[in-house]
């Protein structure tokens, strides 16, 4: 049996790198890194992003550290993986981007006549239409089971937007990009009026099927499918997240502040139940409600009723 390799002696990016390949190595790394694959990762990958996100959200700046090392590591992982297979390596990771960066800030790197004019209007599109069109020629000389794109999707304006995004961004950046071809609300009170279309359907749909609901004379029979009503609420989401497009705000960062706001407030309640002997599962919806507006009232400064 082969001696284990030693631990690299060094901390910076090529000690990393050196850990990597050692988890990596047949016969001596480690079983559970060696059997991972692109697809068994991605949702590391994903998760770490969530949770650098959340040390931002919560300005956090140790836990931002011990973040950004984590998500760095998945990048680590993806390239030597990519390396193992022959397709590239983590030192083209790092051209690729710094050649995207240089590429995309004529204004700084450029000769002296773009540096003198600054950005100009449709330069963004231009550029990444030149980037699309570089990447389509590596696609042409790559072999299908690489990942090759096909021409129609790429050829498309919402072409770089992937499935993958959490919804809302990527909502967001769809529209974004058909807005920039002038598919798009003029102004925002359209786009209001489109919201209020969307949540009149989504409630047709919606109240007829809740069981919940109290009967009335006029009540109608629940004759919508669930996927009938899901369909209508994800319509609301989509013009939802194109007013906040709009309104130039990030709908994924505003919903993060609202669950944290849903959290501490609600922490609140169980507290001051906690006061009364109560768990939650023991009080009422009136209590809690009204101890709801009394936590509301306590950030506002207001004394509790």
């Amino acid at each position: 049996m082969s001696s284990p390799p030693s631990p690299p002696t060094g901390r910076d990016l090529e000690a990393l790198l050196a850990v990597m390949a050692a988890l990596r190595t047949p016969g001596s790394g480690c079983p559970w890194d060696l059997a991972q694959t692109f697809a068994t990762i991605a949702p590391y990958t994903i998760e770490e992003a969530c949770e650098v996100a959340d040390a931002i959200q919560r300005n956090d700046l140790v836990d931002l550290k011990d973040e950004l090392g984590d998500l760095l590591l998945q990048v680590v992982y993806h390239a030597r993986m990519a390396e193992e297979i022959g397709a590239f390596a983590f030192a083209d990771v790092v051209a690729a981007i710094t050649d995207k960066m240089i590429r995309r800030h004529p204004h700084v790197f450029g000769s002296a006549e773009e540096r003198r004019a600054g950005p100009s209007e449709g330069w963004w599109e231009r550029i990444k239409a030149e980037e699309r069109r570089l990447k389509d020629e590596v696609r042409r000389t790559t072999a299908p089971a690489a990942g090759a794109a096909t021409e129609e999707s790429a050829a498309s304006v919402l072409a770089g937007v992937p499935p993958t995004l959490p919804a809302l961004t990527q909502a967001v950046k769809l529209q974004d990009k058909a807005a920039r071809v002038g598919f798009d609300w003029p102004h925002l009170g359209p786009v209001f009026d489109k919201m209020r279309e969307e949540l009149d359907e989504l409630a047709e749909v919606a109240l007829t099927a809740d069981p919940r609901r109290p009967e009335t004379a006029d009540a109608k029979p629940p004759t919508h499918s669930r996927e009938r009503i899901a369909e209508e609420y994800g319509d609301l989401l989509f013009v939802m997240a194109n007013v906040a497009r709009h309104l130039k705000i990030d709908p994924e960062a505003t919903l993060r502040s609202a669950n944290a706001k849903f959290r501490r407030r609600f922490g609140r309640v169980e507290a001051l139940l906690r006061e009364r002997g109560k768990a939650p599962e023991q009080s009422t919806l009136e209590e809690m409600d009204g101890l709801w507006n009394d936590v509301k009232r306590e950030e506002r400064g207001e004394p509790r009723r």
